[in-house]
């Protein structure tokens, strides 16, 4: 089965608000997402139809900006690969 991938580009995600925008333009999320960090658990983990990879490139870049909403944020795509059978997020420098 081929596996959607979802690129992010962390120059442009400098707020939970930009990933949310960017999550909603790349990938199926329903009309009820929360725009939340639970209700992002919850469509990455159940709505989204997989396999899907969000691959996060310039992810220091986010980090930077985001502060501790980038780690919340990892914390919930590293748990989503443990809960999906399937690769998940991954994150690239440059």
């Amino acid at each position: 089965m081929r596996i959607k991938r979802c690129t992010l580009n962390g120059l442009k995600i400098n707020s939970l608000d930009d990933l949310y925008d960017r999550l909603t333009n790349r990938l199926p999320l329903p009309a009820h997402f929360g725009r939340n960090l639970d209700a992002l658990w919850d469509v990455l983990s159940t709505d989204v139809e997989g396999p899907f990879e969000i691959v996060w490139t310039h992810s220091d870049d986010s980090k930077e900006s985001m502060g501790k909403d980038f780690n919340r944020v990892v914390k919930i795509l590293n748990e989503l690969k443990k809960e999906r059978p399937f690769p998940a997020a991954t994150g690239r420098k440059g």
